[in-house]
């Protein structure tokens, strides 16, 4: 109770110091990676813009690295008003009581970034958004990591090769499901686990961005990998809605400017860091990398888009269905 009380009185100071007649507004913006990141790059991007394009009337402070808050304290931090602005994993939001985000997760929901972008960029993206309003929530933008792949110490040319498999997950009951379809055990576990589990046979495998698996290192603990491009992990950029609307209407467009414009330099660079990455992993020559032939691909789609109907119920048939309309895509003639 005392930590809450405190976050509330930090929450009306930072809150009534928006009106401040000559001081500049300060903006909070707490994330849990480092500078040299997609998002942290992204964050220092938006930084740079904000101030810009207020011409100082805003100042941004970055909080990187959890510095400011950790992981499981920085929505509810949010919500109270004492930081202003995250960029959490779209898998947060379920614990948080909408469920509908964890539409991201789904297996081959979207097959490539111009497929994923007509839903990020576009109505569905905002219709998602608007549904973190009534938790005191704006969604502002949804920034990339990138598709995933998988690994393990053993081939995968094709679904049965995971069957039995201990397979590292991040929280998420889609993603549960997603590795039951391969015949695989779902691990739940920390990020910052992951490297000593499958260093020490805790886990078989994993599922993750390239640019994950080369700087967690996890290329040097796995013998082999599969460019799947089977998932999509992403962020949502938010801020506290009361904030949000108390700001002079010029400065939250100057603002709304600054974050489509680190958006698009953000998700650039997510994908560039990927394809870095990839060839960063051939180098180390540690790890066997497997491109899927147009067969085995489509082995792993017909194991794996079936998800999508077990998980109406959780994330929303209709969601799922605008998904479709959206990019085209047809589970029926897979």
């Amino acid at each position: 109770m005392k930590i809450k009380s405190l976050l509330v009185g930090l929450a009306a100071l930072a809150l009534v110091g928006t009106a401040a007649a000559n001081e500049p507004i300060v903006i909070k913006f707490s994330h849990v990676v480092a500078e040299d990141t997609p998002k942290g790059k992204g964050a220092l991007k938006f930084k740079e813009l904000a101030e810009k394009y207020t011409e100082g009337k805003v100042k941004v402070e970055v909080y990187p690295n959890s510095t400011l808050y950790k992981d499981k304290e920085e929505l509810e931090a949010l919500q109270l008003g004492a930081v202003h602005m995250l960029a959490p994993s779209l898998s947060k939001f379920g614990p948080l009581g909408v469920r509908e985000f964890e539409v991201f997760d789904l297996p081959y929901i979207f097959d490539n970034y111009e497929d994923l972008h007509k839903v990020t960029y576009g109505p569905v993206g905002q219709q998602l958004m608007a549904k973190l309003e009534p938790k005191g929530i704006k969604g502002l933008a949804f920034w990339d990591n990138g598709f995933k792949s998988l690994t393990a110490n053993t081939p995968i040319r094709q679904p049965s090769d995971l069957k039995g498999k201990k397979m590292r997950i991040q929280s998420s009951k889609v993603l549960e499901e997603q590795m039951r379809a391969l015949g695989a055990i779902p691990q739940v576990m920390a990020f910052s686990e992951v490297y000593q589990a499958l260093q020490t046979g805790v886990v078989d495998g994993t599922e993750n961005t390239l640019s994950n698996i080369y700087t967690q290192k996890m290329h040097e603990v796995q013998k082999y990998l599969t460019l799947t491009d089977h998932g999509y992990i992403g962020y949502t950029v938010i801020t506290n809605k009361t904030f949000w609307e108390g700001l002079p209407a010029d400065i939250r467009t100057q603002l709304e400017q600054a974050m489509k414009e680190a958006t698009e330099y953000g998700n650039g660079i997510a994908k560039e860091e990927n394809e870095q990455a990839l060839e960063l992993v051939k180098a180390a020559g540690k790890t066997e990398i497997h491109v899927p032939t147009a067969e085995e691909k489509r082995a792993f789609k017909r194991a794996l888009v079936p998800v999508h109907k077990k998980m109406e119920s959780r994330v929303g048939a209709d969601l799922i269905q605008s998904i479709y309309q959206a990019t085209g895509l047809d589970p029926s003639k897979l």
